[in-house]
Protein backbone atom coordinates (compact mmCIF):
# COMPACT_ATOMS: atom_id res chain seq x y z
CA UNK A 1 0.00 0.00 0.00
CA UNK A 2 1.24 3.45 -0.68
CA UNK A 3 1.17 6.63 2.09
CA UNK A 4 -2.27 6.66 4.23
CA UNK A 5 -2.95 10.48 3.43
CA UNK A 6 -1.94 13.02 1.07
CA UNK A 7 -2.75 16.65 1.24
CA UNK A 8 -5.05 18.44 -2.03
CA UNK A 9 -5.20 21.23 -3.53
CA UNK A 10 -8.99 23.14 -3.30
CA UNK A 11 -10.08 26.45 -4.49
CA UNK A 12 -12.19 26.87 -1.10
CA UNK A 13 -9.08 26.33 1.37
CA UNK A 14 -9.41 29.45 4.31
CA UNK A 15 -12.75 30.13 3.15
CA UNK A 16 -16.04 30.37 4.76
CA UNK A 17 -17.84 27.17 3.77
CA UNK A 18 -21.18 25.03 4.62
CA UNK A 19 -21.42 21.25 5.18
CA UNK A 20 -24.33 20.36 2.88
CA UNK A 21 -25.24 17.38 5.43
CA UNK A 22 -25.10 19.10 8.99
CA UNK A 23 -25.42 22.92 8.08
CA UNK A 24 -22.81 23.99 9.62
CA UNK A 25 -20.58 26.34 8.79
CA UNK A 26 -16.58 26.88 9.47
CA UNK A 27 -13.28 27.44 7.64
CA UNK A 28 -12.20 25.10 5.46
CA UNK A 29 -8.51 24.03 6.93
CA UNK A 30 -7.79 21.48 4.39
CA UNK A 31 -8.73 18.52 2.01
CA UNK A 32 -7.13 15.39 2.26
CA UNK A 33 -7.14 12.11 0.44
CA UNK A 34 -7.27 9.22 2.67
CA UNK A 35 -6.38 6.02 2.52
CA UNK A 36 -9.18 3.83 4.36
CA UNK A 37 -8.35 0.22 3.39
CA UNK A 38 -8.67 -2.67 4.94
CA UNK A 39 -8.39 -6.69 4.11
CA UNK A 40 -5.41 -5.44 1.29
CA UNK A 41 -7.76 -3.65 -0.74
CA UNK A 42 -7.31 0.27 -1.39
CA UNK A 43 -10.21 2.67 -0.81
CA UNK A 44 -8.93 6.30 -0.89
CA UNK A 45 -11.63 8.70 0.23
CA UNK A 46 -11.65 12.96 0.21
CA UNK A 47 -12.16 14.16 3.36
CA UNK A 48 -12.92 18.33 4.46
CA UNK A 49 -11.75 19.57 7.19
CA UNK A 50 -13.71 22.63 8.51
CA UNK A 51 -13.41 24.48 11.56
CA UNK A 52 -15.68 26.27 13.05
CA UNK A 53 -16.28 29.25 15.10
CA UNK A 54 -15.85 27.68 18.38
CA UNK A 55 -12.27 25.94 17.39
CA UNK A 56 -13.29 22.86 16.83
CA UNK A 57 -13.17 20.65 13.54
CA UNK A 58 -14.92 18.01 11.75
CA UNK A 59 -14.60 16.54 8.91
CA UNK A 60 -16.93 15.45 5.71
CA UNK A 61 -17.23 14.24 2.64
CA UNK A 62 -15.56 16.68 0.16
CA UNK A 63 -18.45 16.68 -1.85
CA UNK A 64 -20.77 17.73 1.13
CA UNK A 65 -19.53 21.19 1.13
CA UNK A 66 -20.20 24.13 -0.31
CA UNK A 67 -19.21 27.86 -0.44
CA UNK A 68 -20.89 30.09 2.46
CA UNK A 69 -20.20 33.17 0.80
Amino acid sequence: MSDRYEYVPHRLLRCPVRDIASGVEGELMAVINENVSDSGREHWVELAYIRRACGREFTTALSNIESAV
